[in-house]
């Protein structure tokens, strides 16, 4: 068989593969910089200290705030508990996440990207430690291309050494969601945690340190499917970072544009939003996936701006829409009206009638349920008296986070009674009470027995909890006799 002979260029052979060529962005002061440091504070700050975070629900419940409770099966967060049975609040909570991702989108581009992600926000951490170590950007590109002598190979380790401290802090943070925080990290120091507690901490760990430290906007270009499904979403109205060119072109330096007046735009030329970009993109190339909205180099631009003495605004939030206005010499639109158009409206009112709907569901559940499982086999017992005896297992949720007294009825069948197996039948009444333990579902087998009829029997359990608040249920089942 013939194979295609590989594409040459006149130096070496042609490569569907570019090599990395890692990124120094430079330090940068503006109002996008300043509020990517308060965003990144919060995020960090809500990350780690959640865990930690203290919630009194009585003696017979959790006291950690945010909890996932696998061994128990709940899900609470400050004074909700979720149920196996109330996933619906979850799955509304994660389509309210979506439709909110989208709703940010189509309103102001990849925002999430630029600000909130968790790869942004630990790239972000990370390469401020890179600074702290190597310096700002000239200092990082020099240091890289350097040999490797011991200084470098020390700062190197010292910088990765700090990484993995990160990363470590991380992925342990982590696991505290999922368990009593101070008593896990005691049995976690103490060699006594489940080894599952160490694995997932080595492995978050690794992928923090991975991700985080070295491969960086390599996630976001190539790994993230994100970019690619908000690209499909931007349409012309939504407000992104763009770079006017009618403005900007040509370019030339501060010298060029004295020496020759009216022939180059506003753009003096100097890098500077490639240089802060952290990403290392160029933003006048035009929209392209590897920009995550962070807004960095308007900051740049701006600044540049500001001290040749030129108008702001040459990188600008802006929508392909209005860009086409400013172009042909109108006045631009106002952000806030071009946030608010059917698009964003009709998403902001999907995410708020499901948020309503959820908080409706969550105020007018109750903590009491009822469970009802016939016997099949047999379906009925006939008894010596000629009367019929169904069997059936009873299943008592409590829900709340104390201890609840519970009364069992029957209705709808004439001259019936029940009574528990641990129970003698001469006991037997219409009415049982059993103590159902906080946060937990009790089973309760027991026997009905009526008199046999020729009509169709419609049997209904009710439970009723004793005390306030007065919650009830109830569920109907068969009542089998011979006639059928």
């Amino acid at each position: 068989m013939n194979r295609p002979e590989p594409i040459k260029t006149e130096d070496q052979p042609f490569s569907f593969y570019e090599k990395r060529e890692p990124v120094f962005n430079r330090r940068i002061d503006g109002k996008f910089r300043r509020l990517k440091w308060a965003i990144m504070a919060l995020c960090l700050a809500v990350y780690w200290g959640t865990p930690w975070l203290r919630w009194d629900r009585g003696p017979y419940s959790p006291k950690q705030a945010v909890l996932v409770d696998l061994a128990h099966r709940r899900f609470y967060m400050f004074g909700i508990e979720i149920w196996p049975q109330e996933f619906y609040f979850v799955a509304g909570l994660l389509i309210m996440a979506g439709i909110g991702l989208f709703l940010v989108t189509s309103a102001v581009g990849r925002a999430w990207c630029g600000y909130a992600c968790p790869q942004t926000v630990w790239t972000d951490l990370f390469q401020h430690v890179d600074r702290l170590f190597d310096g700002d950007r000239n200092a990082r590109m020099r240091l890289y291309k350097a040999p490797w002598t011991a200084g470098k190979i020390a700062r190197r380790l010292a910088k990765w050494m700090v990484y993995l401290a990160i990363s470590f802090a991380t992925g342990g943070a982590w696991i505290f969601y999922f368990a009593d925080a101070p008593t896990l990290q005691h049995a976690f120091w103490t060699g006594t945690a489940d080894p599952v507690a160490y694995a997932t901490v080595a492995v978050l760990t690794m992928t923090t340190f991975v991700l985080g430290g070295f491969m960086r906007e390599q996630v976001c270009i190539y790994m993230c499917p994100w970019p690619r499904i908000q690209t499909a979403m931007l349409d012309e109205k939504s407000l992104i970072v763009t770079y006017k060119d009618w403005r900007g072109e040509p370019r030339g330096s501060l010298k060029k544009a004295e020496r020759n007046p009216g022939q180059f735009g506003d753009c003096v030329d100097c890098n500077q939003c490639v240089a802060v970009c952290p990403t290392g993109i160029d933003i006048r190339e035009g929209p392209q996936i590897g920009c995550i909205t962070c807004a960095l180099c308007i900051d740049a631009c701006d600044r540049v701006m500001k001290e040749t003495g030129r108008p702001r605004g040459l990188i600008d939030y802006a929508t392909l829409e209005d860009a086409e206005r400013e172009k042909a010499g109108q006045p631009p639109t106002r952000h806030l009206k071009l946030i608010w158009r059917p698009r964003t409206v009709l998403y902001f009112a999907a995410w708020s009638s499901i948020g309503l709907a959820l908080l409706f569901m969550l105020g007018t559940r109750v903590h009491t349920q009822l469970n009802v499982a016939k016997d099949r086999n047999p379906p009925y017992i006939l008894m010596s008296d000629g009367s019929v005896r169904n069997a059936y297992t009873l299943r008592l949720r409590n829900m709340e986070g104390r201890p609840r007294r519970m009364e069992i009825a029957i209705h709808g069948l004439q001259g019936a009674a029940m009574w528990a197996e641990d129970m003698d039948r001469d006991d037997a009444s219409t009415v049982l009470t059993r103590t159902v333990p906080a946060d937990e579902t009790q089973s309760l087998r027991v026997y009905v027995v009526a008199p046999a009829t020729d009509d169709e029997d419609e049997l209904t359990f009710t439970l009723q909890a004793v005390g306030e608040p007065r919650e009830a249920d109830k569920a109907e089942v068969k009542f089998d006799s011979p006639r059928r």
